[in-house]
């Protein structure tokens, strides 16, 4: 959320707002900084928040974003229609929870729940507040265990890479765990099977492995990180945060084993607003089974009409992004999502080649995960930075973030392109055009003119 500021940061030094004078019944001024004392014409409150807006980038070129940012027009209209739904008043709006729970049926079966039908899962406002409810139930589970066995329960701690999104810091600090944080090494950017096991001990309440890193787009060798476990900490599960990768690598990667099928992996969340295909809203969690959630977190509750389950953050929330997911998964199917997905990740991987080709950039990755890869400058480039390249590329239109990694490679600055439903071969074949002539450009400069100060990534990672 944004955090009020200072006045000595507001966007503008002036107190009004100015207004179209073709709109000569409304007032001259309208306070910027507080509600005005009258009421305004729907139309022209319309158009002064229309024109600020105009100022905000383009959302299809945004290549930083993992957010969905398209969708066809009648999933739109058919959100419109669920607006005005609270996803919370289940028995008001039997059928829209009807949907919510064949959406958690599904991804249990694409994730290969042991039984589908019988898992336990939810929706959410996002993979945030999915990631802190399967670190309450992994801090839950560690605790009941500890006192069936009559332990000290004050110190647990949770295992996870430098590279994890920086909601995992916050469930740490909000509810008082320590983060076991494995720095980067070299050209490791995220955990492995040997630094998972060194770091985890008998007050472990889980690893988090993630399956794709949102600084590189790579995946964490999941099952080789549960095997380890098994041989010396079986005591220890794995969440899998596949805020992304849990809708690619299911179409795109049917034979790799990150999900259920390993028994290690206690629960799942996803983004159903960034490979899921629905506008900004909406996150899903399951668990391997009843087992896995802790009946003591959930909480029941009978003035919305009936009695009702909850366990989550938040309480009301719309009902149209759940709907807009159902209706992907109805619309699509394994096999659309398939073609999406790879059509993506071909974009990616033939986007990264043709950077690699230009000269002065070398990739860390490709895109043949994640539809997702950063890239950096080379050694022998001393006129600019990826900063530099940066800001030039936001000129022409797009917004592609540069950044440094977390510590121990805080040397290591980079550039990341996302590729997403919409961004088509053609888009790329624009911007590899605008990256040439920003190259050429660059060239001319002595020396840098942007540094770290000018990083644009605050997309939650550290």
């Amino acid at each position: 959320m944004t955090l009020a500021n200072s006045g000595a940061n507001r966007d503008s030094a002036r107190d009004f707002l100015a207004v179209n004078p073709v709109f000569v019944a409304e007032p001259d001024l309208i306070p910027r900084d507080s509600m005005p004392a009258g009421s305004l014409a729907p139309d022209v409150a319309y158009q002064i928040v229309h024109d600020e807006l105009m100022l905000d980038g383009n959302a299809r070129l945004n290549l930083a974003t993992f957010v969905t940012t398209w969708m066809e027009p009648v999933a739109s209209r058919l959100m419109a229609e669920c607006f005005d739904k609270n996803m919370i008043d289940k028995d008001e709006y039997p059928r829209t929870a009807a949907l919510e729970e064949r959406c958690v049926r599904m991804l249990a079966e694409l994730w290969h729940a042991p039984d589908p039908l019988t898992v336990i899962g939810c929706s959410t406002t996002g993979s945030s507040e999915a990631c802190m409810l399967a670190g309450l139930a992994m801090k839950r589970r560690w605790q009941h265990r500890r006192r069936a066995a009559g332990a000290p329960e004050d110190r647990p701690n949770i295992v996870m890479g430098a590279n994890v999104q920086i909601c995992w810091e916050k469930f740490a600090n909000y509810w008082d765990v320590e983060p076991r944080v494995v720095p980067m090494d070299g050209d490791r950017f995220h955990l492995d099977a040997a630094t998972t096991v060194a770091h985890c001990d008998e007050n472990t309440i889980g690893v988090v492995a993630v399956l794709g890193s949102t600084f590189d787009g790579s995946y964490e060798p999941v099952a080789d990180i549960c095997a380890a476990l098994d041989e010396h900490h079986p005591d220890v599960p794995v969440h899998v945060d596949g805020a992304s990768g849990a809708m690619v690598a299911p179409f795109c990667d049917p034979d790799l084993r990150w999900d259920f099928r390993l028994s290690r992996v206690a629960s799942i969340n996803t983004s159903g607003h960034k490979y899921g295909l629905v506008y900004p809203g909406v996150g899903w969690i399951v668990w391997r089974d009843a087992d896995a959630l802790p009946a003591d977190l959930v909480f029941r509750v009978n003035y919305l009409g009936g009695e009702m389950p909850t366990f989550a953050l938040n309480f009301s929330r719309p009902g149209a992004q759940v709907v807009a997911q159902y209706y992907n998964f109805l619309r699509l199917g394994f096999d659309g999502f398939r073609r999406v997905q790879q059509y993506c990740r071909d974009v990616a991987t033939g986007l990264a080649d043709r950077i690699a080709d230009i000269g002065p950039f070398r990739l860390l990755t490709r895109g043949d995960e994640l539809p997702v890869f950063a890239f950096t400058v080379t050694g022998d480039v001393t006129g600019y930075s990826v900063f530099d390249v940066s800001a030039h590329l936001r000129e022409a239109g797009w917004l592609v973030p540069a950044y440094t990694f977390p510590e121990n490679r805080t040397d290591l600055s980079v550039l990341r392109v996302v590729v997403r439903n919409g961004m088509t071969h053609d888009l790329a074949d624009l911007f590899i055009d605008d990256l040439r002539g920003v190259v050429a450009q660059l060239e001319r400069q002595e020396k840098p003119l942007r540094g770290k100060e000018a990083a644009s990534f605050s997309h939650g990672a550290r």
